[in-house]
């Protein structure tokens, strides 16, 4: 079954959405002793950046991982809790914003050997199809557009739960997990080893630790 798409009529993937409010965000939280009603997750749910994390990680040399992240990010939930299947998603990134502490690598990803940022600002993200697996588990079909490129994703999501914080913001979390080949999306640069193997994997680990706030 296609989702509806998150993004309202006038925002597209090259329009910047209207910035919400930055919630009010406290250490504690309140959370009721009975698990939350599928009803209660209805709604429609926006990112809260400052704490939330959309990362990546590549092999590096063979022997080690690198691990990144994208500081800049706006993401929406549109969720129905009674017929999960017709929930959606959608994610804009900022591709300069990409960080994985080494200045030098930071340079290079931005370069138009990878993110080509300059004639590539943003990466998109639409839901297209998502499944229930068991109470806490979806798997999410969506779009991912890269250097001008579109193809699906698969992502699979643990719903980490739903609280009241201590100012009195509704919070939703999910945690997300995909595996890609950036070569789909002409992130082809590469080095060959002298003991054989790449420099940098083609598998790509994308992760995603997300808290929600209920949209106004």
């Amino acid at each position: 079954m296609v989702l509806r798409s998150l993004f309202r009529n006038a925002r597209s993937a090259d329009t910047e959405p209207t910035p919400s409010p930055a919630p009010t965000t406290g250490t504690d939280a309140r959370t009721s002793n009975a698990a939350p009603s599928r009803a209660q997750l209805s709604g429609e749910w926006m990112f809260d950046q400052a704490h939330s994390t959309i990362g990546f990680a590549a092999r590096h040399a063979v022997v080690t991982r690198v691990r990144g992240s994208f500081t800049d990010f706006d993401g929406w939930l549109r969720l129905d809790g009674e017929r999960p299947e017709s929930s959606g998603a959608g994610v804009v990134i900022r591709t300069a914003t990409v960080d994985t502490r080494v200045a030098q690598r930071d340079r290079h990803l931005r370069s138009a050997d990878f993110l080509d940022v300059e004639r590539y600002p943003t990466i998109t993200f639409r839901s297209t199809y998502i499944e229930q697996v068991d109470d806490d588990r979806f798997r999410m079909t969506g779009a991912l557009t890269v250097k001008g490129r579109t193809h699906p994703v698969i992502v699979d999501l643990l719903h980490t739960g739903l609280v009241v914080d201590a100012f009195g913001v509704e919070r939703i979390g999910f945690d997300g997990t995909a595996v890609v080949d950036r070569t789909q999306w002409d992130l082809t640069w590469n080095a060959m080893l002298e003991t054989g193997g790449l420099m940098v994997s083609e598998k790509i680990e994308l992760e995603f630790d997300i808290s929600a706030v209920r949209a106004p």
